[in-house]
């Protein structure tokens, strides 16, 4: 038998800690730059902030790897609990930061219980695919699992916080892929989410993809019923989105949702617009290898907003260029893939579904966040993983990291039939 070391995943605990480096490094010239003395203090402090979470969250993994493998599975349903739990405390006595009430402060230190609740929710549905084995082609076992994500979701909607609920939302056809659910289920819960899209950009594209759809679907299953399914569920997102647009979402929500089709557009230059067209100037003046480190004009003359959060790939690319951000973005792809490796290795439902959790996560937040900054995605608030400074953030997706590196060390100790030993 293999002890521990011999099976631990170094090279994955190596790009977590280059990743978390390479966003310290960020935050770090975002914070002690040329105008560094005109930010408030606790901005000037968010690097040894970040630093002191580096420390704790490398605690957190010590802690993971030493505990034994049936603990994650048998806590599972109780963190799963636990999250929802601190998401009603939160929207009932949290404290409101940024417009969003999901944050719970327990004396100096506050967190962000939406970002600790991606861990419990991971694990829960982990354990609902784990316990409930050949049951995956029954349409109940996919509602059951839409539905344990979704909870939290709304929890999260309520307390203003739409962006995070995004990133539940987008986990659903990860872990329904990953648990073995039939196709055709994949296809119409990934038709509404392009439809929605398409319907921003253009709504004649968002008409054609929708009838499209409905072709394609009656064409694979040779069933009428299905085809109108499938129209119906495009269309009725279109139709929905629409409607959001003009009669639901506030004239600052629609601004942040429309202005990435044309950010220099003359009734967004002094808005999110605004930001948009500095945030590309700041990625596309950084040329190959950028102007240096803290060097930036967009990043450190401050036309960039949150530049240590929802737009820090802009300082990247801006002070590190093509090469810098393309290495950031290397770097995340060896970890999806080394991810999606560990999962494969892993012979029970449990483990796979953990390590398809994380890769979700991560995969989400990359598209979204990049895609803020360099204006393909709407502004919405989702942090760069690993990189952005927010010590919740980093806890929670260094957790879901940390829980998949234990059980891939201890592969060994599980079997197909039962529980971990």
């Amino acid at each position: 038998m293999r002890r521990w070391y011999q099976t631990l995943d170094y090279v994955t605990i190596f790009l977590w800690l280059t990743l978390v480096v390479c966003g310290l490094v960020a935050i770090y010239s975002t914070t002690h730059g040329p105008a560094a003395e005109f930010l408030p203090t606790s901005v000037r402090q968010n690097f040894y902030r970040q630093s002191m979470w580096l420390g704790i969250c490398s605690v957190g993994i010590v802690i993971a790897l030493l505990l034994p493998v049936r603990f994650f599975q048998n806590t599972a349903y109780l963190f799963y609990a636990g999250s929802i739990l601190l998401l009603i405390v939160a929207l009932v006595f949290g404290k409101e930061i940024n417009g969003a009430k999901s944050w719970l402060s327990f004396g100096p230190m506050s967190l962000q219980v939406s970002e600790l609740a991606k861990v419990g929710t991971i694990l829960g549905v982990s354990q609902l695919v784990a316990s409930r084995r050949g049951t995956q082609s029954d349409l109940r076992f996919a509602l059951t699992m839409i539905v344990m994500v979704l909870v939290p979701a709304a929890l999260i909607v309520l307390q203003n916080d739409a962006g995070t609920a995004l990133v539940f939302i987008g986990l659903i056809p990860v872990l329904l892929f990953w648990s073995g659910v039939p196709y055709l289920v994949l296809m119409l819960l990934m038709a509404p989410a392009v439809a929605g899209y398409l319907s921003v950009v253009s709504m004649p594209w968002a008409i054609g993809f929708s009838v499209l759809f409905g072709l394609l679907l009656w064409w694979q299953t040779r069933d009428r019923k299905m085809g109108l399914l499938g129209l119906a569920a495009a269309g009725g997102t279109v139709a929905a989105v629409s409607l959001a647009l003009l009669k639901v979402l506030q004239p600052h929500q629609v601004a942040r949702i429309v202005s990435f089709t044309d950010p220099s557009a003359q009734e967004f230059r002094h808005g999110v617009g605004f930001h948009l067209v500095q945030s590309l100037a700041a990625i596309g003046s950084g040329g190959l290898t950028g102007k240096g480190f803290m060097q930036g004009t967009q990043t450190q003359g401050r036309y960039v907003p949150e530049q240590s959060t929802d737009f820090v790939f802009s300082v990247i690319g801006e002070e590190f260029g093509f090469i810098g951000a393309g290495l950031v973005l290397v770097l995340f792809a060896f970890l999806l893939v080394r991810l999606i490796r560990l999962g494969g290795q892993m012979k029970h439902p449990f483990g796979m579904m953990v390590a398809a959790g994380a890769v979700g996560v991560y995969l989400i937040h990359i598209i979204i966040n990049v895609g803020m900054a360099t204006a393909v995605l709407p502004v919405i608030g989702i942090p760069l993983p690993f990189i952005s400074y927010g010590g919740s953030a980093l806890l929670a997706h260094t957790a879901i990291l940390a829980v998949a590196i234990s059980l891939h060390m201890r592969r060994d100790d599980l079997s197909i039939y039962g529980f971990y030993t």
